[in-house]
């Protein structure tokens, strides 16, 4: 099978360290493997999404030297890697799903959510949903006044997906309970529906990610399950946090590439720093590439099954 991977960083602002953890390691793992690496670039929230950005992610992924196959520079069978230039795809995808009853019109109030998100459910650890507009009545619906979002009807199953930290993971997914949303009400296409799509689409055999998504994952292979998807195998990596035990963000000061290239770090610096924080170094000093690719093979790194590594220095 020839790997493929993606690094899909939002475009929301600089990249910091907890993105460039992410993007390290799919690179390290993927140039070992001798495959493909996907840029793509998730930008569909057109808010907080801007072009500024989108070049800051190039220029700092330029500046680490790690490169990818696949970009927003390119064309190819599938598209193209940024997704606010595949709305034509997911609205065909949806609109075929309407049609297959796949999916339904959710008219619930914010309010009503999240009163119904907040209660308690026996034998539940998660938020779920109620399934109150998924039975509504054609003339019921016609009567809402309220733009709807859109829900996928659930079925009642068993998910299973492959994790080379975690294992087999299976969940079990609910008529009603789990029926997630797929569709926003102000037409916003939802993450879990082109992220699903997109991996389907371009082929990824492999994702890398933060373990904050595990929760989140079962539904997208079924979405990828639902539309002929091979679903990939997924690596759930630790999350980076401060000494504080806070989660890094493009919020936080003092963390981003752009401002640890200001102070004078050196690209081998910051290798150096991710492959101590695997636990493929007992101290930090610079590494080059070609040193990480071939000195330090990936399934030695000892950190990575950890549920969060402490950044040492800030």
């Amino acid at each position: 099978m020839k790997v493929r991977t993606r690094f899909a960083p939002s475009p929301t602002g600089r990249m910091h360290l907890g993105n460039l953890w992410i993007a390290f390691l799919n690179w390290l793992w993927t140039r070992q493997q001798g495959g493909t690496i996907i840029l793509r670039m998730e930008d569909i929230d057109k808010d907080r999404c801007h072009t500024s950005y989108a070049e800051g992610i190039l220029e700092d992924l330029a500046w680490m030297g790690l490169d990818y196959d696949e970009g927003p520079e390119g064309t190819y069978a599938y598209g193209s890697t940024v997704q606010s230039r595949r709305y034509d795809i997911y609205g065909k995808i949806l609109s075929e799903m309407e049609k297959k009853g796949h999916i339904y019109p959710c008219y619930c109030s914010r309010s009503r959510i999240h009163q119904v998100l907040s209660a308690p459910h026996e034998g539940e650890n998660r938020p779920v949903y109620d399934g109150h507009c998924r039975n509504l009545s054609e003339k019921e619906g016609k009567a809402m006044t309220k733009p709807p979002c859109w829900r996928v009807a659930m079925e009642e199953r068993n998910t299973t997906f492959s994790d080379l930290f975690f294992g087999n993971v299976t969940r079990h997914l609910k008529k009603g309970a789990d029926d997630f949303v797929i569709r926003r009400a102000d037409g916003l296409v939802a993450y879990q529906l082109a992220v699903s799509i997109d991996d389907g689409a371009m082929g990824v055999t492999h994702v890398f990610r933060g373990n904050d998504l595990l929760d989140s994952t079962p539904y997208q292979v079924f979405l990828m399950e639902k539309l002929g998807y091979q679903p990939p195998v997924y690596g759930h990596l630790p999350l980076l946090t401060d000494k504080k035990g806070i989660r890094l963000s493009k919020r936080q000061q003092g963390i981003t590439i752009e401002e640890l290239r200001n102070r004078g770090y050196s690209p081998e610096d910051l290798m150096g720093l991710l492959l101590h924080l695997a636990g493929g170094l007992p101290d930090m000093r610079p590494v080059t590439r070609k040193e990480a690719v071939e000195n330090f093979p990936f399934e030695k790194l000892k950190n990575l099954k950890q549920k969060h590594i402490v950044l040492p220095v800030s």
